[in-house]
């Protein structure tokens, strides 16, 4: 599956437009990782619970999208985008969306 930022893929063009894809989830913090936070705050730095946390959240909503565009008959997502927000203290909603299409290798 071909996922891109941008509205055109150089050397495809975009045989179908099926339409609009998403996939979420929501993380909460862990106690744990909150002691680590505390104690992060007070020397400053880079969080890396909270960072991994993300990233693995990040992963997780492209895949959900991606499982929605394969069962829409995609190949390809264009415009893909990624949005978070907090739902309640201490949990963040991470959303991937984008417009699933059919793309074909133009000949030269």
């Amino acid at each position: 599956m071909m996922i891109l930022t941008t509205e055109q893929a150089p050397g495809y063009e975009v045989e179908e437009l099926i339409g609009y894809v998403k996939g979420s989830t929501i993380q909460a913090k862990h106690v744990g990782r909150d002691i680590t936070a505390a104690l992060k705050g007070l020397v400053g730095g880079e969080i890396g619970s909270y960072a991994d946390m993300m990233n693995e959240a990040r992963k997780l909503a492209i895949h959900r999208m991606v499982q929605d565009a394969e069962a829409k008959g995609a190949n390809a997502i264009i415009v893909m985008r990624l949005h978070t927000s907090t739902v309640m203290g201490g949990a963040a909603e991470i959303i991937a969306y984008g417009t699933a299409v059919k793309l074909n290798k133009v000949s030269s």
